[in-house]
């Protein structure tokens, strides 16, 4: 009976730290047309939604929509009060959104916690950028659930999904993918 409850305490503490990873894999989606390939050994694959939606409620009671952030870039990302790799770049994308102009970033509570217990997890943690609780059983349908957390989709301007993160960001990476997207885009 010890060896079973020892093997299922080891099964819980692998799924927990499977679901938040550290390690950042990026994926794109290619150009209409073309299949999933290989780029630097990071794997791209097709993306159904190529313009997500999104339209939130954050914590302050304001909508969020991800169409009214045309012309900036859009950081959209999930994240829980129990992700260390979560709360350490939370600083890093509030800084980003307050420093940066022309980069936008919307935090989503992938979390069972209700409205009161976030906002004393973010007096404890404060951000920048608004906030919404997303119920984790039927998130938006164009991001889906996430398979580790943090993860965030980097919105381009016109709308189009840039490139997706699998893992903690820092402002450093995103200032390069958007200036390697916008130098692509300029050719």
């Amino acid at each position: 009976m010890k060896r079973m409850i020892k093997g299922v305490g080891v099964l819980l503490a692998l799924t927990l730290l499977a679901g938040c990873e550290r390690a950042p894999t990026q994926t794109a989606a290619p150009a209409a047309g073309k299949s999933a390939s290989t780029d630097a050994g990071r794997k791209k694959v097709v993306n159904a939604v190529n313009r997500p939606e999104l339209r939130v409620k954050t914590l302050d009671g304001v909508m969020f929509d991800l169409a009214e952030q045309r012309g900036k870039w859009t950081l959209v990302n999930y994240w829980a009060t129990w992700c260390g790799p979560c709360i350490q770049e939370m600083p890093e994308l509030s800084a980003l959104a307050a420093m940066r102009e022309h980069i936008r970033v919307v935090g989503l509570a992938y979390d069972e916690a209700s409205e009161d217990e976030l906002r004393a997890f973010l007096k404890k943690h404060p951000v920048t950028y608004p906030i919404a609780r997303i119920d984790v059983y039927e998130p938006p349908k164009d991001f889906g659930a996430p398979r580790g957390l943090p993860t965030s989709w980097l919105i381009a301007p016109d709308g189009q999904l840039a490139r997706k993160y699998t893992g903690p960001l820092t402002a450093s990476m995103l200032d390069e993918d958007i200036a390697r997207f916008e130098a692509a885009k300029a050719k």
